[in-house]
């Protein structure tokens, strides 16, 4: 099992690092043949002097231009997911790409325009992004293919404890391409017949909901057999990977803050933020105008949405959204959430909650400081309070600031359940650095063009909450 792993990561690098080659070799070409020479032609000067040659490079200079071209390339497929074959679908892998292929070309014709000083050609830095997409859209599906070939869909064992595992078995059922679930066991059958059946010819071991005192000699049992385990953590797992480990005597202490974000982490995420809002209102305004004008005409209704949202400390806020249903969306008084197919949603309602459009106003919010940009995103009290009558753990979410993306929003869904949802903003609370709020900034861009990301509750569903 081992060699096959080592196997599998070295074609991974090897898969990645030739796809990272080859769009680093199309800058190449269009960097000899294009662009040092407009950096490098002469110059003159207001009167029409010569004022000699512009950017000249010896060989070593070439070299250094374009390894600083693979370092961007590296570091933001990284940050995006794009070298994550195998991994995630080739789609997504695509998606990641575009990113960060965007973002690096980008940049790098900003530096051209600070060497040039004064306006540099433009259309074959567009023609380097097209012939770029089109290799990332190949290759991701060329090695996503070499990917699957070599190494089929692993079959796993489920074990489940008191609840259905419905659930479970369809988020794993979105990935055929990776898992198969082969057969499914209960908590109940017993741990001696259990123990057997995980010795058989299972790629892994699922253990989902099982009680602890049952979990933790399973998981012993399988990691002492070399059996991989796939756990679903449970909410006290999520806090202590998250804790600090202190080292004071001669055995391992983990410390849980009761508030982990420190003060001049809140200090930097705060003066961000209003940096951040101040620049993206005055980008996004023209964006905003359109907006307005659209849902004004449809219906002649308000264009803005408020709704009152808890914060941090559950503190109550209004929040602002363009409104994107009809207006007497709740007129039973029942607060809800979106669900598939919703027929309260109007189409120019449709088109911005596809795109995010209906959230920029949430800036102004930012602005204010009853949100930031990043932090679990903000609950109706009615919701809130029905979830706390199952789940009282759903007020560890509300210890920081609300945001307008989060750790949920960007690994989870619209739909995702309470409970997974929790988990997934505590695992940011617990682990939280001004780094992971700046790489999901960037993954949150990626999370806009994700259709999947918005998918509504079901149809008898008023909130994410399921039976």
């Amino acid at each position: 099992m081992k060699h096959i792993e080592s196997v599998k990561r070295i074609m991974v690098l090897l898969l990645g690092g030739i796809g990272l080659a080859m769009q680093t070799a199309v800058y190449a070409w269009f960097w000899y043949t294009t662009y040092y020479p407009i950096l490098n032609e002469v110059r003159f000067g207001p009167e029409g002097q010569n004022m000699g040659r512009g950017l000249s490079f010896a060989f070593w200079g070439h070299i250094f231009i374009l390894a600083l071209y693979f370092i961007l390339l590296l570091s933001f497929s990284i940050a995006y997911g794009g070298l994550k074959i195998g991994y995630l679908k080739p789609m997504d892998v695509f998606l990641s790409q575009i990113f960060t292929l965007f973002i690096v070309n980008f940049i790098t014709y900003c530096q051209y325009l600070i060497i040039k000083i004064g306006f540099v050609a433009v259309i074959p830095m567009i023609g380097i992004l097209v012939i770029q997409l089109f290799l990332a859209f190949v290759w991701a599906h060329i090695t996503n293919y070499i990917y699957m070939s070599i190494f089929p869909p692993r079959k796993l064992l489920l074990i489940n404890g008191e609840y259905a595992a419905d659930d479970i078995i369809a988020k794993f059922n979105t990935r055929k391409d990776k898992y198969r679930i082969v057969k499914k066991m209960n908590i109940s059958e017993g741990l001696e017949k259990i123990h057997k059946e995980c010795l058989g010819d299972y790629d892994g071991i699922i253990i989902w909901d099982v009680p602890n005192q049952y979990r933790n000699g399973l998981v012993k049992f399988c990691y002492g057999n070399g059996k991989r385990i796939y756990v679903m953590p449970k909410i006290t797992d999520v806090l202590l990977k998250g804790s600090t480990q202190l080292h004071l005597f001669d055995s391992p202490v983990f410390l849980l803050r009761d508030y982990s974000i420190k003060i001049e982490q809140r200090f930097i995420k705060r003066i961000l933020d209003i940096v951040l809002a101040l620049v993206l209102i005055v980008l996004s305004s023209p964006f905003m105008l359109i907006t307005a004008i659209a849902v004004k005409m449809y219906d002649g209704g308000p264009v803005l949405y408020k709704q009152v949202r808890c914060t941090i400390n559950r503190r109550e806020f209004q929040i602002m959204k363009f409104r994107s249903m009809r207006v007497d969306a709740e007129k039973d008084g029942v607060a809800r959430l979106a669900s598939k197919n919703d027929s309260r949603i109007t189409p120019v309602g449709n088109f911005i909650r596809k795109c995010r459009l209906d959230e920029l106003p949430q800036l102004f919010n930012i602005l204010k400081g009853d949100m930031s940009f990043i932090g679990p995103r903000p609950e109706r009290p009615e919701i809130i309070k029905q979830y706390l009558e199952d789940m009282p753990e759903f007020a560890f979410r509300t210890r920081v600031k609300a945001g307008l993306a989060g750790y949920a929003q960007i690994y989870g869904k619209y739909n995702t359940t309470p409970y997974d949802k929790l988990k997934l903003d505590l695992t940011y609370i617990e682990n939280y650095s001004i780094w992971l709020d700046i790489k999901l900034l960037l993954l949150t861009a990626k999370i806009m063009f994700t259709p999947d990301s918005t998918e509504g509750v079901e149809e008898n569903q008023v909130t994410a909450k399921k039976d």
